[in-house]
This record gives structure tokens, C-alpha cells and sequence, in this order.
């Protein structure tokens, strides 16, 4: 029997950008604590397109947004019966988030609705405490969820995105409601610490992510002097800085520099990389493989000779410690909490945000040091193996939760407003 239940609320699961966290989840149940997991949104892919344990996830995990109209009303009909003070504080917090515009107030609207069904699934299955991932619209949806019946929550925060308009995302007002709040480094806590008072940041705990350096073990290579084939892994989006990277190569293939790159992901901005791809002639140096379940990325990564990611915004990435753990010499940005994973000479190369000159003179020294990059690749297995596992992330989680997560024998107790909800304090 588990030591412990608990409810994870994420907005995507599973998804090929947050495989972390389904390793998470598995991790957590290996270790006794009992995880049941909600999605606001369904799987980004089909059913058939899915890992083996994405599918099995993807079978147990309730999706909000596949609830439907009668999902919603029967929520409803339990929330009036069993809850109907928490309903009124509920609708009044939703409308006081969407402040009279029209779209803001039917997007929390739509989290009240979510946060019902929410509910009454942990009602049903007992749980009284909901984890979430990310302080965006899934921690609106848990924010509700404890306004109604009164659910304890907790928030991994990642950043940077919430940190950018913490109005927007109702930031200050979440963070006051949350039990506990796990940041995965000292970015965000630094970031959470300015938003909060001093008296609450008793409520903080570092939980790094991490990843399994069994899995992802160094591939047999030799380093070429003179050729560089560079991997990308990440959505196609515009904070990853994937232009940036795409002119630094376009700039070392003008110089007659033998580097080739790799971009593994999909994402909005794919059309117009592809575009710039086509207009700067390099369709034979540049390969778009699209998004790739983890059961195939170890391939992409074998067959590499560097990775970059040159982001303009990130949390700390799991892509660069599995490219640390495969012993790539890894180019990336001085972004937020990225040096507290790499240090700039010695796990790898850190060049400034949006610098094209930059970020092509760090490939052209791996280019041209072959031993260089064998120290750096080196270095960043040494630096994963030692601060950044995903055992050890996972049993440090599971730690919190049996240190913070108050257990009790009801679950979605309705009681009074929590301390702080009201005014956001």
C-alpha cells in the first residue's frame, strides 16, 4: 500500500516536451507515493504514435478538456451539494481574475469549470492534495480548485515565462495560496523570493530536475577536427533562439567551414526556419527530423558532435543535461538558471543571448579542438552524474511530499478560504 497519494495536475500529458515529467511520476510511484495524474489537455499525439509508457500514462490520466458539457454539469451538481459556499467564493474569484475583458473572463471561466471536475475526480479517488507543473493555466485551474472545496496545492515552478507578466498569470495570488512551492533551482527561487514576502518564503523547497545517466550514456566517438554536426533539441518556438543558431551555422558555412545541423522538434516556428534555410542555400547542411519520442532520441544524439541550444528564455533544460550525460560538448546561453548547470570553460560554452558572432566563434573553437571538446563532454557527464540525476531528483521530491503534504483521511474537505487567497497577500 502507498505510503502516500497524491493528485499531479499538468496542462499536457504526456508530451514530448515534458517527458520529465512522466519520469517523474513513474519515479515517484517506484518509491511508494501514489500518483494520480489530470491533463488539461490530451496527448500532443496520437495514441498510436505514443512509447509504450506514454500509452500506459496516457490510459490512466484523466483530460479535463475531454469532460464535455454533461462532465461539467455533473461536477457541478456535486459542487452544489457538496460545496455550495466554495461554488460562490469560486465564481467570484474567476471574475475578479478576468477583471471585466471579456476574453481574460471566459478563459477563468473555463479554469472554474476544469477546477469542478477536477474536484469531484479527487473526491472520487480520494486524493486530497494536487501537485502541479508549471505556474500558468494548469496552477489557475488548482488556484480554483482550492477557492471551491478548499484542495491543498503545491507548484513546481520552472520559469521563466510566468516571471515575464506575473500579472497576467495571476502569479502573486497563486503563490500566496500554494501549501508549498518547489522550484527547480535558484533562478526561480531568487524569482519567487522577490514576489514573496519574507515571512512565506518558508514555503520554498529546491527539486531539480534531473535525468538518468544510465539511459542517456556516452556514445563511442571520435572527435573530427575541422567537422562539427551540432544538434538542436526543443520546440520550434522563438524563446529557444533557433534563428540564432541557424545564422551562426550560415556564417561558418560562408567561411567554408565543414558544420552541418540537426533540429529535432516541432513547433510554430518550423515554416519560417524553413524558409530561412532555403533562402540562405543550405538545405544540404541543415535537417529538420520533427518531434521524437524518447524511445528515439538516443540515435540523434550519438550522432553528434556538439549540441547548442541558444535560448532567450529557459527554466534550466533537460535536453542540456541529457546531452551533458551522452558527454557532448554543449553550446548554450547565459540565461537564467542555464549557469547553474553549465559553467562557461569547463562544462561548456555559454555566449550571450542573441549573439550570432558569439555563438559561431564557440562552434568554430569545438570545430577546431578536438580536445576540447573531449574535456567538455567529459566534465558535463561528471557535473550530471554528481548534481543532476533523475534518481536523486526524484527521492528529493518525494521527501518534500512526505514533509509538506498534510495527510488526511477526507479528501476535497470543503472549508474556509485559504489565508491569503482573497487578497493575493
Amino acid at each position: 500500500m502507498a505510503d502516500l497519494r497524491l493528485a499531479y495536475l499538468v496542462s499536457r500529458y504526456p508530451a514530448l516536451s515534458h517527458t520529465f515529467i512522466l519520469r517523474e511520476v513513474r519515479g515517484l510511484r517506484a518509491l511508494g507515493i501514489e500518483v494520480e495524474v489530470a491533463s488539461v489537455n490530451p496527448a500532443d499525439r496520437p495514441i498510436s504514435a505514443l512509447a509504450g509508457e506514454e500509452r500506459e500514462e496516457s490510459s490512466r490520466t484523466l483530460v479535463l478538456k475531454q469532460a464535455g458539457v454533461l462532465g461539467v454539469v455533473a461536477a457541478l451538481g456535486f459542487t452544489l451539494r457538496r460545496a455550495p459556499a466554495g461554488w460562490i467564493r469560486g465564481l467570484v474569484l474567476a471574475l475578479r481574475e478576468g477583471d471585466l475583458h471579456p476574453r481574460r473572463t471566459l478563459l477563468w471561466l473555463a479554469y472554474l469549470a476544469e477546477a469542478l471536475v477536477v474536484g469531484r475526480w479527487m473526491h472520487e479517488r480520494g486524493l486530497a492534495h494536487l501537485h502541479v507543473h508549471f505556474a500558468t493555466p494548469a496552477a489557475s485551474v488548482a488556484l480554483l480548485a482550492s477557492r471551491v472545496f478548499g484542495i491543498d496545492f503545491s507548484i513546481m515552478v520552472h520559469g521563466p515565462d510566468e516571471f515575464y507578466d506575473v500579472s497576467w498569470h495571476s502569479l502573486p495570488r497563486k503563490l500566496a495560496a500554494a501549501s508549498f512551492l518547489c522550484c527547480i533551482g535558484l533562478f526561480a527561487r531568487g524569482q519567487l523570493m522577490r514576489l514573496l514576502p519574507p515571512t512565506a518564503w518558508r514555503k520554498l523547497e529546491i527539486s531539480r530536475l534531473g535525468v538518468d545517466p544510465a539511459r542517456f550514456s556516452p556514445a563511442k566517438r571520435s572527435p573530427r577536427r575541422g567537422k562539427l554536426d551540432v544538434l538542436c533539441v526543443g520546440r520550434l518556438v522563438p524563446q529557444k533562439g533557433q534563428r540564432v543558431l541557424l545564422e551562426a551555422v550560415a556564417g561558418l558555412v560562408r567561411r567554408n567551414r565543414d558544420v552541418s545541423l540537426c533540429y529535432v522538434g516541432e513547433g510554430p516556428d518550423r515554416e519560417a526556419l524553413e524558409s530561412r534555410v532555403a533562402e540562405l542555400g543550405l538545405g544540404d547542411r541543415v535537417r529538420f527530423a520533427g518531434g521524437v519520442n524518447q524511445d528515439e532520441i538516443l540515435p540523434f544524439y550519438s550522432a553528434a558532435d556538439a549540441f547548442a541550444l541558444v535560448s532567450f528564455a529557459e527554466g534550466i533544460p533537460v535536453v542540456l543535461m541529457e546531452a551533458m550525460a551522452m558527454e557532448l560538448p554543449c553550446v548554450t546561453t547565459f540565461t537564467a538558471g542555464i549557469p547553474e548547470l553549465v559553467r562557461d570553460g569547463v562544462d561548456g560554452l555559454l555566449v550571450a543571448q542573441s549573439d550570432v558572432e558569439g555563438t559561431a566563434a564557440a562552434l568554430e573553437r569545438l570545430l577546431d579542438d578536438p580536445d576540447l571538446r573531449v574535456r567538455l563532454g567529459a566534465s558535463g557527464r561528471a557535473r550530471v552524474v554528481r548534481d543532476w540525476r533523475l534518481d536523486a531528483s526524484v527521492e528529493r521530491l518525494a521527501e518534500i511530499f512526505r514533509h509538506r503534504v498534510v495527510r488526511s483521511p477526507d479528501a476535497v474537505v470543503p472549508r474556509g478560504a485559504r489565508e491569503g487567497v482573497e487578497d493575493g497577500r
